[in-house]
Formats: C-alpha cells, structure tokens, sequence
C-alpha cells in the first residue's frame, strides 16, 4: 500500500474544503506556529525577549518556512509532536531560536491553537447558519398561506400551513444561533499556565504573560486550567452541534415523509434531464441530499459520546483524550458545515404542491374538520360532551360508510337544528380552522431575519 490510500470518506466523498483546511494538518500546524509567536510577542512585551528576537521567530513562524513535512521529520525522531515543531523553528531562527517554547508546556501550544482552530469555525458555522435561516424565512413566507394536513402520530389531524410547519424550523435555528453566541466566549479559551495550570515555570508575570497571548490570538483567558482546558467547553461545542444536526436532520426527515408517492406534497429538486433516481426504476424520484444529510447528522450525534469520555482525564491529564479528540471535533465540524450547506441546498429549490395538499385533505372525506363543527356546536349552546359524542358518532359513522362527514353531519338532527346547510359548509372549509398560523409566520420570520 502506497502512501496515498485514502479511506476516510472525508478525503474523497464529504465535506467542503473551507471547513477541512481548519481541520487539516496545515490548518493545525499553522496555528501551532501562531500559539508559538505569540508566546515570544508576549515575553517581548513584557522584556524578557527583545524586540529583534521577536521579529526573527515572527519572520519564521509561518508555514512556508517551517514546514509541516520538517515537523513529521524531526517527529519521527523525538516522537513528540510539539517537540518536534520547537526544534523546526528553532533551527529555521538561528540565535533567535533561544526563547522559542520558553516557559510553555506542550498543551499550552496544543490546546490554544485548537482554540483558534473552534473560533474559526465558529465563524464559518455562523455565515452558513444564518444563510440556512435566511431560506427557511423565505421559504415560510412563501408558503405562508399554503393549507394542508396537519399530521400526529402519522395520522390526518387538523389543517394547517406548510408555513407554519417552516416557522418552526425558524424559531428552532434562530435559537441554535443564540446558544452558539452564548457558548463562543466558552469555547474559543486557550490556556498558557504549565504542565499542571500553576504558572510556575512562566515566571512572575505568569497572569500578565497568559493575557498578553489570548489577547494576542484572539482569544478568551481561562481562571483555572490542569494542564489542559477543561473539556467542557469542547463538549458544550460538540452538543451544540449535535443538536443542530439533530434539527436539520427533522427537517429534512419531514421533506422526506412528505415527498412519499402516496402524500407527494413537497419534493427535493430533480434534474429531469441528466439525473438517475433508480440504476433498475427509471421513473424515481428520490429525496438523495436528504437522506444523504440525515445519515450524516446520525455521525455528528454519535461524537458527544467520546466528548464526554474525554473530560475524564487522570489527575491534571493523561493523553486518551488526545487521539479521540482529533476525532470528535474536526469531523464534527466537518461533516456538520457539510450538512447545514446541503438543508439549505433542499430547502433553497424545494417544491411545494399546494394542489396535491388540498387533494389530500378532500381525501379525508371531512373528518379533518371534526374539531372545528365541535368547537362551534359548543359555542352555540351544545354542551362539549355532548357535541363530542355527536362529532364521534358521525366520524364512525363516515368511516365506515365512506361517506362524507359534512353529508352525514347534514342528516344529523342535533346538528341541522342549530347550523343551517350553508353554514355547515362554511365550517368544513379547512381555512376556517388555521388559527393564528399567519400571524406565527409573520412573528417567527420577523424576530429571524431580525436575527441575522
């Protein structure tokens, strides 16, 4: 086997290269390399290098110089990871090379950079958010007033529109968007206090030196630390997107339930011309992107597990979490960028058969409207008990005849003693009964958009 096998499905089947080059090894070596420099910015600042140094290590900590590759090399030697990146840098500063690491442990370097490397996906994973939010905002105010069945427990209920159903994504994302707000300061802390958090070997300004560099890097500054952050932080992040990939996957999961052959009333876009559904059905139709989304969803899920686990690390650390971690957070956030870009995908082209929707609401033969000619006989005078047992009665009773509700409603004496015929047929009309859908629309979008 040669070098170039590749078998994660990463490296040839998902993900976008702008997530994947945060993830990548270049994206983790350079970062390391600007921990590194900005540790030297911060002893010049306070005196204890000087100015020329600092230029020196600046002019070198940068990829092109000290190269990934050179790092590997030397690794395969010290067998040590940030060793190997010190002594590449320090050989590439000459004299300069003195202070590199000077007072730094290695999870200092390692655990500051994956700082940087969860702000700048923050970042991505906010641009791509509010793009998602931004169609579904569009999508419900389109279909704001589109009637159709309301469904629970896979059952006919009552009307409602497809812009409601959309609204709740709205609201669902914009609250995805406030938890991430809310976690970013959390999550995107580096540390820089030693080998077990107590400042020891970073001298007498250790407080100012550990500032100096998160302020430096962009980061937030820790109280208290091990050796290590503590890896709640990365387990908030990694809930965080689990839990959106949880709700992309229940959108798209409702795309696919409502595309079924027998409901068809919404449907993935499909390219009549060039696109195959079945190598054997010529004539699919099949909601691919969404499936493909919702399996991937199920991976991103099943990452908070070892997240969990590595929080439990031994006294002020041991390395387990070192290898999982490698793991759980990049493809976490790959294959979550990767998902959020394929709902919008969906959802930007989706097609909504408003036709077919009503056609499966006279399909119900009236039953769907059983609740509302409840509602009313009650607010003319029947007693709720009675009016339900009335309701009950004639919903059996078109079941198993066939017949339409409203006919049988109309021969019912109970009934046609209080709603004369015309205005039986003005409460079986599914509009009647959507409530204040529109205005949840309107609000949900409204307080969205706001949002982004």
């Amino acid at each position: 086997m040669g070098n170039n096998v590749t078998v994660s499905p990463l490296d040839y089947r998902y993900g976008r290269d702008e997530a994947k080059s945060i993830w990548s090894r270049e994206g983790r070596h350079e970062r390391q390399l600007d921990v590194e420099r900005a540790l030297i910015w911060a002893h010049c600042q306070l005196g204890r290098v000087s100015p020329e140094d600092y230029d020196k290590v600046a002019e070198i900590a940068k990829p092109e110089i000290v190269t990934a590759d050179r790092v590997d090399e030397i690794e395969r030697e010290t067998r040590h990871d940030i060793m190997a990146l010190t002594k590449a840098m320090a050989e590439a500063a000459g004299d300069s090379g003195w202070c590199i690491h000077l007072g730094a442990t290695s999870n200092d370097i390692v655990d500051s950079a994956v700082a940087l490397q969860i702000r700048d996906s923050i970042n991505l994973q906010q641009q791509t958010m509010k793009k998602l939010l931004s169609t579904m905002c569009d999508l419900a105010e389109r279909e704001r007033d589109t009637v159709m069945l309301g469904r629970t427990h896979g059952q006919a209920a009552v009307p409602i529109t497809f812009g409601l159903k959309v609204a709740v994504w709205v609201d669902e994302f914009r609250r995805h968007l406030d938890r991430l707000d809310e976690l970013t300061p959390r999550v995107t802390t580096g540390k820089f206090l030693g080998a077990v958090g107590t400042g020891a070997a970073q001298g007498e300004n250790a407080f100012e030196l550990q500032s100096l560099i998160m302020k430096n890097l962009g980061l937030e500054t820790p109280i208290a630390t091990t050796q290590v952050v503590g890896r709640d932080r990365y387990i908030e992040w990694v809930s965080w997107m689990a839990n959106v990939s949880t709700s992309i996957e229940k959108a798209l999961q409702e795309v696919r339930n409502l595309q079924r052959s027998e409901i068809a009333e919404v449907g993935e876009y499909f390219d009549a011309e060039k696109q195959v559904g079945s190598s054997t059905m010529a004539h699919k139709k099949n909601p691919i992107t969404a499936e493909n989304a919702c399996g991937l969803a199920r991976i991103v899920r099943s990452m908070i597990i070892p997240s969990y686990e590595n929080a439990l690390l031994w006294h002020e650390r041991d390395l387990a979490n070192s290898s999982a971690e490698r793991f759980t957070l990049s493809h976490s956030m790959i294959l979550l960028d990767d998902i959020i870009v394929k709902c919008d995908r969906v959802l930007s082209k989706l097609g909504v058969d408003s036709d077919r929707m009503r056609y499966n609401i006279k399909q119900q033969k009236g039953l769907v409207m059983a609740e509302k000619l409840m509602i009313a006989l009650v607010d003319n005078g029947m007693p709720r008990d009675e009016a339900h047992e009335v309701l009950r009665t004639a919903s059996m009773n078109a079941i198993n005849s066939g017949e339409d509700l409203e006919d049988i409603c109309a021969r019912s004496d109970a009934i046609s003693k209080i709603f004369t015929r015309q205005e039986l047929s003005e409460l079986f009309k599914p509009e009647s009964h959507l409530g204040f859908s529109g205005e949840i629309v309107d609000q949900a979008v409204k307080i969205a958009r706001e949002r982004i």
